[in-house]
């Protein structure tokens, strides 16, 4: 059975968690730690917020802890401009995770972006060669941008929010990032992120029904001049979350398929976060959630729902790499408008799977993703390197540096 522990004021779900956790975010011990902060008591201690610094940078990140429980996914018939793929709504039993506290920044993403010619020096001297045996483990650096006047037409300020990265990038930076910590960060489940996003609201927007609350917890088109803005600058929802609406739209990691949630809703509820989950098995559309600074307030809603276009576009809706000219086409960036308005945010959850089960949060997941991104290896348009926690100082003991 289910222990129920009350934190936050809702009810924890404490479900086969560990007696403590490994890394920062964790204070073991049944005292509440003292602090300004969220902290969320698990077996064994206490969730706590933590800053994550990248290892052999000085680009920070806050994590945020999110307290189990459940909730009702998706939207209520009546809800204003609600779509049918936010639909039939089912209710979802949810375990502690921690999540970013605001959007993935060009400040961190531009470390992942150095990775390839990190990675070209590191097989140029010898470090780390990438073997049949090692492969899996290896992390997939993205090529230098076609265009950076396209990709950065709305700056490249280090607070602004990293965007245009597919969603095979934005889980091979996961992968990155998890290598260089030692701790396992991925892109949120759509049901992690909507449960995220909504904190213990039911409503449309996390602030309320009323579309004029809106203006002060996100940018959107009423109010962001048609550009994205500085992570942090709006609101924070109930949790200490921003930017869950609007600013830029965010990569869950399912596949957006027919018939809404009709699959999830037929399974007995609660629904665990494993059952939710729509692995991809398609290229396309991938779901993106919470909308961006070019979208309308609905579009922004707690349950909307935004699918990726990476192949088969009309003259009126192209596909995202339209106008990349490489063949194949990168499987790491995106050329087109919409795509300005795409990011990510990252999640940690307190029960790490095993290393196996890892891969399927950060790896390519069909052929063509696959194939396309060896092609581009081979072609020297991207690399490939083996990443931990002693590559810092092995880099650094070599003369490597960015």
């Amino acid at each position: 059975m289910l222990a129920r522990l009350a934190c936050l004021g809702l009810v924890v779900l404490a479900s086969a968690l560990p007696a403590h956790a490994a890394g920062p975010g964790f204070v073991p011990g049944p005292e509440k730690p003292v602090g300004d902060g969220p902290a969320i008591q698990v077996p064994g201690g206490w969730m706590v917020a933590y800053d994550e610094t990248i290892p052999g940078t000085d680009v920070a990140f806050r994590m945020i802890p999110v307290p189990g429980g459940r909730f009702r996914m998706g939207s209520p018939d009546a809800e204003a401009s609600r779509t049918t793929d936010e639909g039939p709504a089912f209710e979802v039993g949810i375990d502690p995770f921690w999540i970013g506290r605001c959007e993935v920044t060009w400040g961190e993403y531009k470390r992942y972006m150095a990775a390839f010619e990190l990675f070209k020096a590191m097989r140029s001297a010898g470090i780390r060669p990438i073997t049949p045996e090692n492969e899996a483990d290896a992390v997939t650096a993205p090529s230098a941008l076609y265009d950076p006047t396209t990709t950065f037409v709305n700056g490249e300020d280090d607070a602004l929010p990293a965007v245009t990265m597919t969603q095979f990038a934005a889980r091979q930076y996961t992968k990155w990032l998890s290598g260089l910590t030692g701790r396992f960060y991925r892109l949120p489940a759509e049901s992690e992120w909507e449960y995220a996003c909504r904190a213990g609201t039911e409503t449309a927007w996390n602030v309320g029904d009323d579309v004029e609350t809106l203006d002060d917890a996100a940018w959107f088109t009423d109010n962001s001049d048609e550009a994205p803005h500085p992570v942090g600058q709006k609101a924070a929802n109930p949790w200490g979350l921003h930017d869950m609406h609007g600013n830029v739209a965010e990569w869950c990691v399912d596949e957006l398929v027919a018939g809404g949630y009709g699959r999830q809703a037929a399974l007995p509820a609660p629904v665990g976060v494993a059952a939710t989950i729509t692995w991809p098995q398609k290229l396309y559309p991938r779901v993106l959630r919470g909308g961006a600074y070019y979208d309308e307030a609905t579009e922004c809603r707690s349950a909307a729902r935004r699918g990726s276009r990476d192949a088969g576009g009309t003259r009126e809706n192209p596909d995202w790499k339209d106008i990349d000219p490489n063949l194949p086409k990168s499987p790491w960036w995106y050329t087109e408008e919409p795509a300005l308005g795409v990011g990510m945010r990252v999640v940690r959850p307190l029960t790490e799977p095993d290393p196996a089960a890892r891969r399927r949060w950060w790896d390519a997941d069909t052929e063509s993703i696959k194939a396309d991104a060896a092609d581009r290896l081979q072609q020297g348009r991207g690399a490939q390197g083996l990443v931990d926690p002693a590559l810092p100082a092995e880099l650094e003991a070599e003369g490597i540096t960015e």
